[in-house]
């Protein structure tokens, strides 16, 4: 039992859209990811998903208009709502969603869906 460093974390990402899982509790993950870019558009049929910013400005387009986050701000995505996250000059983000949900939900993505369960 130790605490988490977000920032230590955080610098061991690596690439974009490529999830880390850095804890755990009640069946989900607390993941930390770094995006750049547009992400695919994707829904979670039965599983919400937070987004919480730590560094940079992230934006979460949704049918019904888009959300701007900045640091300190999070939002929560309601299950089987479509969506998808972007960020231009990039953002540093945690998650937190169901235990084995794929970061790209209903939508299997060439070069955007991660490999599940990677822990740092």
């Amino acid at each position: 039992m130790k605490p988490v460093n977000l920032r230590e974390k955080l610098d061991q990402v690596l690439e974009p859209w490529r999830p880390k899982i850095v804890s755990e509790l009640n069946g989900h993950e607390v993941r930390v990811v770094k995006v750049k870019g547009e992400f695919v558009f994707h829904r979670h049929d039965d599983a919400d998903e937070l987004f919480w910013v730590i560094a940079g400005r992230l934006f979460i387009d949704t049918p019904d208009g888009s959300v701007e986050l900045g640091p300190g701000e999070l939002f929560v995505v309601p299950r089987d709502v479509e969506h998808r996250t972007r960020s231009e000059d990039g953002a540093e983000v945690v998650t937190i969603a169901r235990a084995g949900e794929r970061n790209t939900g209903n939508v299997e993505h060439e070069t955007l869906t991660a490999p599940s369960g990677q822990r740092i």
